[in-house]
């Protein structure tokens, strides 16, 4: 929340000041306005994103998840981000690679801020980092959960609550349902001691750098 110049994070930027570039030998666009950009100024943005993703866009994400370090619980024994953390650990400890750990420290990465697609929020989120096989678990995780949620849903309709046998024989329906019933609905027990999120931070640049894909969205 902004108010003036001040945030909850103390002074930030005054009128008039820029903030800082990644590179001091970068250049700044020297325009108020992405209308006013030309091809030579798009050039000179894209050649320094693309650096600065393969730094930053890791940092970042990690940043997003420890914001939620503090949050209370809405009747979980711990809260999301300690949810997050304890899937990673559960997974690092059962011997899982590096690119696996990840994709569950993200896996309900949006389960608050974004609850009616979280799922596809974490998977959009790492797609460009993970294989196929753990992008499609985490965008499917939610529909393969419903079979575990006793009572939670106000209509008992099989079709509803079995949906995830419609991909059964899928390559990855073995992978995602292992993944809910280990990794995920398990993963809410406050005597589980957690690895903390700085020890999952140098797998999450090593796999946030395996790439850096430009969309074909705008700036």
């Amino acid at each position: 929340m902004t108010t003036g110049t001040k945030t909850t994070q103390g002074i930030r930027r005054k009128a008039g000041e820029r903030d800082r570039l990644l590179r001091p030998d970068w250049q700044y666009i020297e325009h108020c306005n992405i209308d006013d950009y030309r091809r030579e100024d798009w050039a000179i943005m894209n050649r320094q994103r693309a650096e600065y993703l393969a730094e930053e866009r890791g940092r970042q994400a990690l940043e997003l998840l420890a914001a939620s370090r503090d949050a209370p619980t809405f009747g979980y024994l711990i809260n999301n981000y300690e949810h997050c953390l304890q899937t990673a650990t559960m997974l690092y400890r059962d011997g899982h690679d590096e690119e696996t750990i990840v994709t569950g420290l993200f896996h309900d990465i949006g389960f608050v801020v974004c609850p009616e697609n979280h799922e596809k929020f974490a998977a959009d989120l790492v797609r460009p980092f993970v294989s196929e096989k753990n992008a499609w678990m985490l965008e499917h995780h939610g529909i393969f959960q419903r079979i575990h949620l006793h009572g939670f849903f106000e209509s008992d309709d099989p079709d509803f609550i079995h949906a995830r046998e419609k991909w059964r024989g899928h390559p990855y329906f073995d992978w995602t349902a292992e993944f809910v019933e280990r990794y995920d609905i398990a993963a809410i027990n406050p005597g589980i001691e957690s690895l903390p999120l700085e020890f999952f931070e140098p797998m999450v640049r090593r796999v946030f750098s395996g790439s850096t894909p430009l969309t074909r969205s705008s700036a």
